[in-house]
């Protein structure tokens, strides 16, 4: 990487963005050590300290962060600008920016991507999986996959997913073994793939429902993560009870190697939902990922009899 401060300051950016040197790197196609030292001669540019950094993390000063809003913007029209200068007429270019959790990426990010690709390939794709709650305004990022309930309510929303249940299951070898909980309540005294949760550090509490009744379970067990293909692998190996958006375990349960239990206690969430600020003047790049994102949801809805 040349260390000019336009370079510099585009090296920054990506740090601060992507929380680290080495994904910020990765994203550059540069070494994390050239970064680091781009970084630091912006820094001593400037005579100001943009990051705190530690073995584990990078964090923003206060001067960091204004830098971040303030210059992140028109450095991203900049970029875009390159981008759609190269275009033909017509041609979409540009970039779209998405915070995604994990239980979307199977059911709808991963057939989304290649199909919006061989539409527009001149745009380009940042998808940011995690499961916090993310503030995709203050972050700088386009737009949002998450259910409904969690949206706020000046943001707009697509529909991406129908109305599907939140599920407890198991491998057949661990119901063998431990037998098959009747009440929400015999949780309990089950080995369960626990969920850390990343927005409050905590132990997510299972959720069940029935009527007008709900329940909020303290469930333990011999595993905890937050790690959706950890927590499959796991449940498929017998050490537990999972609880799981049903669409990402639907393949398993078909061919037995997972079983539902608890069916009558399923909570039904509305669905996934893309999201973007109503305010927000929507790019070109971003409104055809909506477009494309509509079609293929519409695809996937079950047709009305008669239709």
């Amino acid at each position: 990487m040349a260390l000019t401060p336009l370079n510099a300051l585009h090296g920054f950016l990506a740090v601060a963005r992507h929380r680290g040197f080495a994904p910020a790197a990765s994203m550059l196609g540069v070494s994390p050590s050239a970064l680091s030292q781009a970084v630091r001669q912006l820094e001593e540019r400037l005579g100001v300290t943009l990051l705190i950094r530690t073995s584990r993390s990078v964090a923003l000063t206060e001067a960091g962060r204004r830098l971040l809003e303030n210059a992140g913007p028109a450095v991203d029209q900049a970029l875009d600008a390159l981008k759609t200068a190269s275009a033909q007429p017509g041609e979409v270019t540009g970039r779209v920016r998405l915070s995604v959790p994990a239980i979307a990426v199977p059911v709808v990010v991963a057939p989304l991507l290649p199909r919006f690709h061989a539409l527009y390939p001149k745009v380009e794709v940042e998808a940011r999986v995690e499961d916090r709650f993310v503030d995709i305004v203050a972050e700088e990022l386009d737009a949002g996959i998450r259910l409904s309930e969690s949206i706020e309510r000046d943001m707009v929303q697509v529909r991406l997913f129908e109305p599907s249940r939140f599920v407890v299951v198991a491998a057949p070898a661990y119901l063998e073994r431990k037998g098959v909980p009747e009440t929400p309540k015999e949780l309990l005294s089950h080995d369960c793939i626990c969920i850390r949760s990343t927005t409050t550090g905590g132990l997510y509490q299972w959720e069940l429902e029935r009527g007008q009744r709900n329940w909020r379970i303290p469930v333990q067990g011999p595993i905890i993560t937050n790690d959706t293909t950890l927590m499959l692998e796991m449940v498929e190996a017998g050490m537990g009870l999972m609880y799981a958006f049903e669409p990402t375990v639907a393949e398993r349960l078909r061919r037995g190697s997972l079983k539902v239990v608890l069916e009558p206690f399923a909570p039904v969430v509305p669905g996934l939902f893309l999201y973007f600020p109503s305010r927000a003047q929507v790019s070109p790049a971003l409104r055809a990922f909506v477009d494309v994102a509509r079609q293929a949801a519409a695809e996937r809805r079950p047709r009305k009899r008669g239709s």
